[in-house]
């Protein structure tokens, strides 16, 4: 009988990353749903089932992280996939409006440690919470890293005059673009181990990252992640991309 394959979704006791979670679940997959409330993820947990389990993770912190890759060496032994899902917009309190949230992105006013914060997250965090998962995706015979990304992120869209969203190119932005190098960074030296990484676009999705401004829904938005979390063998690596297919970097 072959194992259960096992994941691991950062961020992921609602929104985007609760929805990827669940779709993993329903794949046959053991996942541990990240959460930086251990009572928020055990309660998205028991919405999914048995095999969902709540792990206290804080993608900043990293004692959280270590005890995470601790945890599921001690009760799986090996990871195969890895959703590094978490992510921050900004720093403003939730239910900020969404003009206000774009003002104190722009970084010719932005405060410098406002940028350090969503870094600290949005970038920071998924090399610290990758490098601490490798050894462990290592074991695993066809492993995949997923890092949710941002069609924000693209230079070649924002360096293009007619794009209208190109004026809300800050901080955010800038922090999914640096994700991409580095998705970009790592697939090419991961590549001749044989484990595959990709940069997804969801799409503009309504969560609290966004004020609950965005126009698809949570379930729309882990269509791409998931199905990139789900290829074969012979899937792609080193792209970034939407459901509608591959972006220009």
């Amino acid at each position: 009988m072959a194992e259960t394959p096992v994941a691991l979704v950062t961020g992921a006791n609602k929104g985007i990353g609760f929805e990827i979670a669940k779709g993993l679940a329903a794949h046959g997959y053991a996942v541990c749903l990240g959460s930086r409330n251990l009572d928020a993820g055990q309660s998205a947990a028991s919405k999914i089932g048995k095999s969902a389990l709540a792990v206290q993770l804080d993608v900043t912190d990293p004692m959280s992280i270590a005890a995470t890759a601790d945890y599921i060496d001690s009760k799986f032994g090996r990871l195969d996939v890895l959703v590094n899902n978490a992510g921050i917009s900004n720093v403003e309190p939730l239910g900020t409006p969404f003009d206000q949230v774009l003002e104190k992105n722009k970084f010719n006013t932005a405060a410098l440690h406002d940028v350090r914060a969503v870094y600290d997250t949005n970038v920071f965090g998924v090399l610290s919470v990758t490098q601490a998962m490798l050894p462990l995706l290592r074991k695993s015979s066809a492993a995949r890293i997923v890092n949710v990304s941002s069609g924000a992120g693209s230079l070649t869209s924002h360096s293009n005059p007619d794009n209208q969203g190109r004026s809300k190119f800050g901080i955010y932005s800038a922090s999914k673009t640096a994700l991409n190098a580095l998705t970009l960074a790592l697939a090419i030296e991961l590549e001749p181990e044989g484990i595959m990484v990709n940069a997804v676009c969801p799409g503009f999705t309504a969560t609290d990252l966004n004020n609950f401004n965005g126009t698809k829904t949570p379930e729309e938005g882990a269509r791409n992640p998931l199905a990139m979390a789900l290829a074969g063998p012979n899937g792609p690596t080193g792209t970034f991309s939407t459901v509608y297919g591959v972006m220009p970097w």
